[in-house]
């Protein structure tokens, strides 16, 4: 089914950057890559739910303003889409972290469809906004939540964007950074 028909008959799409990349926990039709411009991903957000606590928190990831993110995009049949929006608002929004919102991204290359996508919420009290890589990894080490550990969280972004042909240098060299961090 193409974009066009996707619309026509009420699928949605869903916008994966961090782990709905590699562990969405939804019924979809179809996966995607995905771009989505004006927004990048990065450690912003003060995790003390799902990778740290409010007594140590940790770094997850958030869709930070500039620049453009590749994830993927998942088509969601209209008859599971409210089952799947409150799986959704259930995993992504323990804290009200983020701001829900329909935005266009490229799908697959080709044509432009709208993407439900939780953006980082800047006024929200879990808003790290631009830390030093150092300060990232401090953060990471050692934290860990309901989810489990911080560097797994990190580990799994860095392994699954290879799978997906992404090479992100930075992600990288702050696993590099943790790791040596909690191997002290």
């Amino acid at each position: 089914m193409d974009d066009d028909a996707a619309a026509s008959s009420g699928d949605r799409w869903v916008f994966g950057y961090g782990s709905l990349m590699w562990r969405p926990g939804f019924q979809y039709l179809e996966r995607k890559t995905a771009v989505l411009h004006g927004r990048r991903r990065a450690f912003c957000i003060y995790s003390v739910h799902h990778r740290g606590t409010y007594e140590r928190p940790g770094l997850v990831l958030g869709l930070a303003p500039g620049g453009a993110v590749r994830g993927v995009a998942y088509r969601v049949a209209a008859a599971e889409w409210p089952e799947t929006y409150a799986y959704l608002r259930e995993r992504e929004q323990p804290t009200e972290t983020y701001v829900e919102a329909w935005r266009e991204a490229r799908i697959n290359g080709g044509l432009k469809a709208p993407v439900l996508v939780f953006l980082s919420d800047k006024a929200h009290p879990q808003w790290a906004g631009a830390l030093t890589d150092q300060q990232q990894a401090d953060l990471i080490a050692g934290a860990k939540g309901l989810s489990g550990r911080n560097i797994d969280y990190l580990r799994d972004l860095v392994i699954h964007l290879r799978d997906e042909g992404v090479r992100d240098q930075g992600m990288e060299s702050l696993l590099a950074m943790v790791e040596a961090r909690e191997a002290a």
